[in-house]
């Protein structure tokens, strides 16, 4: 999926829900992605307004590529689809957890999630 960002105050996000956000400089909130059953954590996406809007919405991850400056829904390619359960926004505004039902690997390596590969530090 391709798309334009929308322009600035054009997103359709609810605007109570859009006052509680606190952004970064770029306009970008983290979202840590969750197994809702396993409390398996998945992998970090951004979301701005719209992407965020979209999520709520269709019930399918909708995120912010900063590479690709471009919209993209999880498992519109790979088909490893993120079916939304629900969507919480921190104490401080500013991380969205959303928890999900991933279908196949979340990680674009193909590991189920983006922290399998790289431990730095384990207490055995």
């Amino acid at each position: 999926m391709s798309t334009t960002p929308a322009a600035p105050g054009t997103t359709s996000l609810d605007p109570a829900i859009a006052a509680r956000l606190k952004r970064t400089e770029d306009g970008l909130v983290p979202a840590v992605a969750q197994q809702y059953d396993t409390g398996e954590v998945l992998m970090l996406g951004w979301m701005d307004d719209e992407a965020l809007h979209r999520t709520l919405t269709t019930g399918r991850c909708t995120y912010w590529s900063r590479s690709r400056n471009e919209y993209w829904v999880k498992g519109d390619t790979s088909g490893h689809v993120q079916a939304v359960k629900s969507v919480a926004l921190d104490c401080d505004g500013d991380t969205l957890l959303v928890k999900v039902d991933q279908s196949g690997a979340a990680c674009h390596t193909g590991d189920r999630t983006c922290f399998d590969a790289d431990v730095l530090f384990q207490i055995s």
